[in-house]
């Protein structure tokens, strides 16, 4: 994890919030920093993390943890992480290769076209974060990483909206864990589609991270700037959304953050 993302945010794995809906999003940029920020911290801090990953495999999240202290691998041994990676599940789908259990579907069955919507991938969070008597964890904790993946798949807007409503209903509201989800965007793009979901998600975020690439193009120096959108209006009505923006340069082992202007490049 980030440490001044985590002072940037007021967060500590010592002491998690629950029953937030954290929105990722970036336009012109790759936004999986943050994932693979949220992906730690959440381990660190003890909680039952399910992470849907829709865009790449577990030994590249696996080679990024290790790289921020943390091992994937030892975490789903113990119980702490539970995976689903879907490139593998979609190839095993589609090519038949799939052995499934009677009263067992896969959680992206909707692909073979039996059905559309996206109630097995519900199951498969919702069996996956239920605690049990064993269970010592400090809270459930779902991780998509992406959501738009699910778009291209051929998901529907309403199945991809209906899917994070009872997540929430069912993480955030009944167990009190939190959800953290990445989305694409683009400000001049034809997928109607796509934008309908992230501003659908924009409206109903408790925390929104936008990350942007440079209107100016490529700097070596700096690498995006990121918009942190607290949704106060959400708690109390009538209040404006707090809204800070940073520029942020990724590094190997970290990011660095910094005001508008103020970069070390600059400075």
């Amino acid at each position: 994890m980030f440490a001044e993302l985590n002072e940037l945010l007021g967060a500590s794995p010592e002491r998690p919030e629950a029953g937030k809906f954290t929105l990722l999003r970036d336009t012109r940029t790759d936004g999986s920093f943050l994932v693979h920020h949220f992906l730690s911290f959440y381990l660190r801090a003890g909680c039952k993390v399910c992470f849907v990953a829709l865009l790449q495999s577990f030994s590249h999240y696996n080679i990024v943890a290790q790289k921020l202290g943390v091992n994937l691998t030892a975490a789903k041994e113990r119980g702490q992480l539970v995976f689903l990676e879907g490139l593998k599940c979609c190839l095993d789908l589609l090519f038949g290769e799939e052995e499934e259990q009677p009263g067992q579907p896969s959680p992206l069955q909707f692909l073979s076209g039996s059905t559309s919507d996206l109630r097995a991938l519900f199951e498969f969070v919702r069996v996956s974060l239920t605690p049990t008597d064993s269970d010592s964890w400090k809270g459930p904790v779902l991780l998509v990483d992406d959501l738009s993946v699910l778009l291209s798949l051929g998901a529907t807007p309403v199945a991809v909206l209906d899917f994070i409503h009872y997540c929430r209903v069912s993480v955030c509201c009944q167990l009190k864990g939190n959800i953290v989800v990445l989305v694409h965007s683009s400000e001049d793009s034809e997928d109607e589609e796509n934008e309908l979901v992230v501003n659908s998600l924009c409206h109903h975020s408790d925390l929104v991270l936008w990350a942007e690439g440079l209107a100016t193009g490529f700097c070596k120096d700096v690498h995006g700037q990121m918009k942190i959108i607290k949704r106060v209006s959400l708690q109390q009505v009538g209040e404006q959304d707090l809204v800070q923006v940073y520029q942020y340069k990724i590094q190997d082992r970290n990011v660095t953050f910094f005001a508008r202007g103020l970069s070390a490049a600059v400075l």
